[in-house]
């Protein structure tokens, strides 16, 4: 009888297996080399085994992993007022992933409008193609019919309008209405970016109704598009906010993000984590912003983004029956395939190139955010052999 593997069949996992790394370079078992343009899912901001991370995480093992909260710890003071010191929030709640700070920031929502003495305003806005997490309350914000499928009835309280309908989006709103959910750009619905207009308007009417702005930047931030966080470009400032994945640079860390009035209802008792905010991972997280929050660096990401999405956009004129458009923001750029995605995602895995679907038929890049342009020209010369072998397998 072979032998069957002792975990949940729940990833369709690529047959490579991955022993170090070096920056933009992934090594396999048999000493292959590969250029990792996937980053964990936009998760390894600094590239693998960053000496700075390396240093910042071995430190703190020599001297304690796990508190629990039911102590101080020093390191989320120190992370929780940078955090706040740069960006729109006062307050700050570390979590250990993405879909743990989403759903902080859907409870922090919901407890403000019933600390307001209006307990019937639980209801969240979101938008079709969202992706929030893996979490009953976050499949059900996202709201795609195949993540929810099988796990009894949808979690209540959430409303799904189309994307960039703005009209849809006041339609949506009754006195029942807590806030609006939105990605600035949506990373698993095909890296589809937020108009800077529409992302205006809608801090207009959370204005305008009293309702709380909420931000999933767990894909988008932390220098991922080229600002500290992706809102700055349109000018306005959430009221609630949910990172991950870069903060962490691979290590596992999330946090919600608000202000001193959207926090009002989170007192004490009111929500909790037994890891969240360990000494391990607030060492990793305060490393981390040492590099992203230097001189020069987000400047770094906006210069290679460029040569990146040029390389790009030229390959589309090449390569007309491969590539339909180029999509994204910064260092979060996403081809929208001709042919199945599942395709291109092959033809540039042959070519040692390591990328992520994404829904729309997109094939997402989600670089090092410390990627050098020859770095990138490299990933551009690996699709270009790609599109090249894949263009003549159509006509042949």
């Amino acid at each position: 009888m072979a032998d069957v593997a002792p975990l949940y069949e729940t990833y369709m996992r690529a047959p490579l297996r991955f022993t170090r790394g070096e920056g933009v370079w992934l090594i396999a078992e048999d000493g292959e080399r590969y250029l990792d343009f996937a980053a964990g899912v936009a998760v390894n901001s600094l590239g693998h085994a960053h000496p700075h991370l390396v240093a910042a995480l071995k430190d703190q093992a020599d001297k304690v992993w796990h508190l629990s909260n039911l102590y101080e710890v020093p390191g989320q003071e120190s992370l929780g007022r940078r955090l706040t010191e740069t960006t729109f929030a006062d307050k700050v709640f570390f979590t250990n992933s993405g879909a743990e700070a989403l759903e902080c920031a859907i409870k922090t929502a919901r407890r403000y409008h019933f600390a307001k003495g209006h307990p019937g305003k639980f209801h969240i806005i979101t938008f079709e193609g969202a992706f929030h997490g893996r979490t009953i309350a976050t499949i059900a914000a996202g709201g795609q019919e195949k993540y929810i499928e099988g796990f009894g009835p949808k979690a209540p309280g959430f409303l799904k309008v189309p994307f960039g309908d703005i009209a849809a989006v006041k339609d949506a709103i009754t006195e029942e209405t807590a806030g609006i959910l939105i990605e600035p750009v949506q990373g698993e619905g095909g890296l589809r970016p937020v108009s800077k207009e529409f992302m205006q308007e809608l801090r207009q009417l959370c204005d305008e109704y009293g309702l709380l702005l909420i931000l999933d930047e767990v894909q988008t931030g932390v220098g991922r598009t080229g600002r500290l966080f992706a809102h700055e470009w349109a000018g306005v400032a959430p009221d609630i906010m949910a990172i991950a994945k870069g903060i962490g640079g691979g290590f596992p860390l999330g946090a919600c993000l608000a202000t001193n009035e959207a926090a009002a209802g989170m007192v004490a008792g009111a929500h909790g984590s037994t890891y969240g905010g360990n000494p391990l991972a607030m060492a990793v997280g305060n490393a981390v912003l040492d590099v992203v929050l230097e001189d020069g660096f987000l400047e770094h990401v906006r210069d290679v983004a460029l040569v990146f999405r040029q390389g790009l956009a030229a390959l589309k004129d090449r390569f007309p029956d491969v590539i339909e458009d180029v999509r994204g923001e910064g260092l979060m750029l996403g081809i929208k395939a001709k042919m199945p995605v599942a395709d291109l995602l092959k033809g540039v895995r042959a070519e040692n190139l390591l990328a992520v679907p994404a829904g729309d038929n997109v094939l997402r890049l989600l670089p090092p955010l410390t990627v050098t342009a020859e770095e990138a020209r490299e990933g551009l010369a690996r699709i270009e052999r790609a599109a090249e072998k894949l263009t003549a397998a159509k006509a042949a």
